[in-house]
């Protein structure tokens, strides 16, 4: 007979304590009878609780067309990145080119005042490096955004004030030395939306394409500073043309059909699993409960941004989560068909049911990846709903393998132990 190694039932406990530790966490997140001490709200997207729709033009006239592409996914990238330094997630944020006209649409879940959406994303807005002339008049320099790579929140070494941090690509370090070592001792201001936002003065030629912004302010005005240069470094011009508030999409009763619909199935689930297989049924169930609670808590924490593709993708995992425990569990019929050992039964059913579940996962997370496009490749034009279902798929999955294989396998353990013991 094959030798299998049997898990040590003194460390049970511990794995038992494990599970309610972490179920308790992840209850107080999800449905926390006070105030949490921090705060974790449900963000939901825009058809389930409206918000804003901007369009934009982009000026790409003077761009040649072989870069053309390039900017664009660059200008689409940086308004996700400027949207998203003000809290928002999972904008839905797309491009649109007809007819020689290039377009970028923005969906901003739970925004309904527009002016504050355009606000955050920006109008015309293009980063601008200014030098004083002779009159002490400010004049544009050939340094803009455009070349400013990154900016960031530092603390100086000596003082521990807040300073902000420029990183310029390669050209831009080129320009920016210049630009300092022509006016060491002067001020040379930063203007956006040609408002001036800083005017820090040059010590000395700065070179290597990093510099720091030192001045009398607090942390709260260093943050603000930073937002503004990241988002003012815009690659191509941009234009508001067309601006409105949009309901929930679905509507306040489709809503409320969708979650009936996703609680009376699971709770058919629930009674399939218990019909079935009984007391191991059972078990399956307090796992199942176990799942929805730690995914319910992740939404909040990471945040997820909750659409109806997104609660599909959430019953679709509940689905491959009682996929896995009735594989192990015919699994685990089969070798007490066979007359071994109660505890060889489950910890052999448990073995070898994990090589198909691995691989049945495995192939549904490739795929969830390719929806969520991580990566942003161009050739894979995925809209935030389709984003929203992979990764709540993917989160679903990773919790139900938590769930189905530690979690059930030592509830498992327990009534077997205590079923010996009654022996």
């Amino acid at each position: 007979m094959k030798r299998v190694w049997f898990p040590n039932m003194g460390k049970l406990s511990h794995k038992i304590a494990v599970i309610v530790i972490v179920f308790l966490a992840a209850l107080y997140v999800a449905f926390p009878f006070q105030k949490p001490f921090l705060n974790y709200d449900l963000k939901l997207g825009l058809d389930l609780v409206g918000g804003s729709y901007l369009v934009f033009e982009a000026d790409t006239k003077g761009i040649d067309e072989s870069k053309k592409t390039e900017a664009l996914q660059s200008l689409r990238g940086v308004i996700e990145s400027r949207v998203n330094l003000f809290g928002i997630s999972e904008p839905n944020i797309q491009l649109s080119s007809f007819e020689q006209s290039d377009k970028i649409i923005v969906e901003l879940p739970g925004i309904r005042d527009t002016q504050e959406a355009i606000s955050l994303v920006g109008k015309t807005a293009q980063l601008i490096f200014l030098e004083l002339n002779d009159e002490g008049n400010p004049v544009e320099a050939e340094l803009t955004g455009a070349r400013l790579k990154s900016s960031r929140v530092d603390f100086d070494q000596v003082s521990g004030s807040p300073v902000v941090t420029l990183e310029f690509d390669e050209e831009g370090a080129e320009l920016f030395a210049r630009l300092t070592g022509r006016n060491i001792g002067k001020q040379v201001p930063i203007a956006l939306d040609n408002q001036i936002i800083s005017a820090p003065v040059v010590e000395s030629e700065i070179r290597g394409g990093s510099a720091i912004i030192r001045g009398e302010f607090d942390l709260e005005e260093a943050k603000a500073l930073s937002i503004q240069l990241n988002a003012g470094a815009l690659p191509v011009p941009i234009e508001l043309v067309s601006e409105r508030t949009v309901g929930a999409s679905l509507g306040a009763e489709s809503i409320d059909k969708s979650i009936r619909a996703g609680t009376y199935g699971i709770i058919l689930v629930f009674l399939f699993m218990i019909i079935f297989y009984g007391k191991l049924g059972l078990v399956a169930d307090i796992g199942l409960i176990v799942f929805g609670v730690i995914t319910f808590a992740l939404y909040k924490i990471i945040p997820v941004v909750l659409t109806l593709p997104g609660i599909a993708g959430f019953i679709l995992s509940v689905g491959m989560a009682v996929d896995s425990n009735i594989l192990i569990f015919e699994r685990f019929r089969e070798e007490k068909r066979k007359g071994v050992n109660i505890t060889y039964a489950l910890e052999t059913s448990f073995d070898r049911a994990w090589d198909s579940i691995k691989d049945a996962n495995i192939a549904t997370l490739v795929t969830a990846f390719i929806l969520a496009n991580p990566l942003n490749w161009s050739f894979l034009h995925t809209s935030g709903p389709v984003r929203g279902f992979a990764i709540t798929l993917a989160l679903g999955i990773g919790v139900s393998l938590f769930t189905g294989i530690f979690v059930s396998r030592n509830l498992l353990r327990l009534i077997i132990r205590d079923k010996e013991r009654a022996k």
